[in-house]
């Protein structure tokens, strides 16, 4: 059966704040990626001062814009509409793990341990964990239920440096560190999956604690698709935006500089203006 969709606006947008001493050369990667299922309405890129650019698709597909910042304090802001439908992320509970030699060529790169995401270094503890699941869309989901009742979430309970054991081991993260632990264990029990991130507004859920960021999640390859989960929020949602995708947090950087920069703030924008 059909279910009937309505479309939904959502604006997406970030700012990045640096003070730079000498020119620098950085990559942003903020732009929405390009989904049939999505159409820009609105798109605008603004960096002060304004500094050359230009975009590329990097090895996983992702569009990133390639800037050269400019001595001083920098401002680089992306603001978008994008209209979608207001249908929740998909799900198939009765989506099947393939055997390792039956998975299509390109997707075997995503059972390989990462730089965060230590599958090798868990794969005792995953087994003995969710070996007795089904596997398949139970398997996945029985991790994430597990990941996200057994990390406590909070800014600062984490650094650009924990890795998925150390995710497990200290039992708090923010959400990229929920979406490496689940990856962690998801690749060791021979299921492919990959990190996302990108903008998710508050929609038909409770207002936040906290100011807006970015989103982190991952997902897997069941049947014959990648299909969405999130460890960090553990329900399906509206108006997800993928950004990029990746191995995991190293591959899709938000910013990347080069040279002698200070980060100063940052702010982000997801929410829903119409339907």
């Amino acid at each position: 059966m059909t279910v009937a969709t309505r479309p939904l606006t959502i604006r997406v947008g970030c700012e990045f704040r640096h003070s730079v001493a000498a020119p620098v050369p950085a990559i942003f990667v903020v732009r929405p990626a390009a989904e049939l299922d999505r159409r820009f309405v609105e798109e605008s890129w603004t960096t002060v001062p304004a500094c050359p650019y230009h975009d590329y698709t990097d090895v996983y597909g992702n569009v990133c814009r390639r800037v050269t910042l400019l001595p001083g304090d920098s401002i680089v802001t992306y603001d978008a509409s994008i209209v979608m439908d207001d249908r929740l992320d998909p799900i198939e509970p009765d989506a099947v793990q393939l055997l390792v030699e039956d998975l299509p060529d390109d997707v075997l790169h995503y059972l390989l341990p990462s730089r965060y995401c230590l599958s090798d270094q868990v794969t005792d503890r995953a087994w003995q964990l969710f070996g007795a699941t089904p596997p398949g869309w139970a398997r996945v989901q029985a991790i994430c239920d597990y990941v996200n009742g057994h990390v406590n979430f909070g800014y600062g309970s984490s650094t650009p440096a924990t890795t998925s054991s150390d995710v497990l081991a200290a039992a708090a993260g923010v959400c990229r560190d929920f979406a490496h632990l689940a990856i962690a264990f998801t690749r060791a029990m021979n299921i492919p999956a990959r990190y996302a991130f990108g903008y998710l507004p508050d929609i038909d859920v409770p207002p936040p604690h906290t100011t807006m960021d970015f989103c982190a999640w991952f997902e897997v390859f069941l049947n014959d698709r990648w299909w969405t989960f999130d460890p960090r929020n553990n329900q399906r949602r509206r108006g997800r935006i993928v950004i990029a995708r990746g191995r995991d947090a190293l591959d899709v950087a938000m910013v990347t500089t080069y040279g002698n920069v200070t980060f100063e703030g940052m702010t982000v924008v997801a929410e829903q203006t119409s339907i």
